[in-house]
């Protein structure tokens, strides 16, 4: 089974989400079940922060019941470093240098994002599940 790492987006769109962007990210997922879905604290940490600050604890229950569910990956010294390297090359925010540098670290075969400088700097890695395949 492939291991993806997935991005903080998506897990906003599938637990929150309505619309459009709700819609696809959820086909998506259904269509790619055979994946095993990969998280990082990070993740969690950005997940919760809007949730925590507007007590809605239904909503944090929902995100750690899901989170429970995926493989988690820790973020070390080396992922940091690597994450360093990448914000220079690519001049990606602190964050998405995380998230792509913890996918690299732990030999991730795809990272699923809806975002598009992401998904520059990642190259063929990365997959904007939310935009249509030409």
């Amino acid at each position: 089974m492939r291991r993806v790492y997935v991005d903080t987006c998506l897990l906003i769109y599938w637990v929150e989400g309505q619309g459009a962007l709700a819609q696809a990210a959820t086909a998506w997922l259904v269509a790619h079940q055979d994946a095993v879905l990969c998280v990082s604290p990070l993740v969690r940490l950005e997940v919760l922060v809007k949730p925590l600050r507007g007590d809605q604890h239904a909503l944090v229950q929902a995100y750690d019941e899901l989170l429970a569910q995926q493989v988690w990956l820790p973020i070390g010294d080396e992922v940091f470093a690597q994450a360093l390297d990448l914000r220079v090359r690519h001049g990606l925010k602190t964050p998405d240098a995380l998230h792509l540098a913890t996918a690299l670290h732990h030999g991730c075969s795809e990272l699923w994002t809806n975002d598009d400088r992401l998904k520059a700097a990642a190259g063929a890695l990365a997959v904007n599940v939310l935009q249509p395949t030409p």
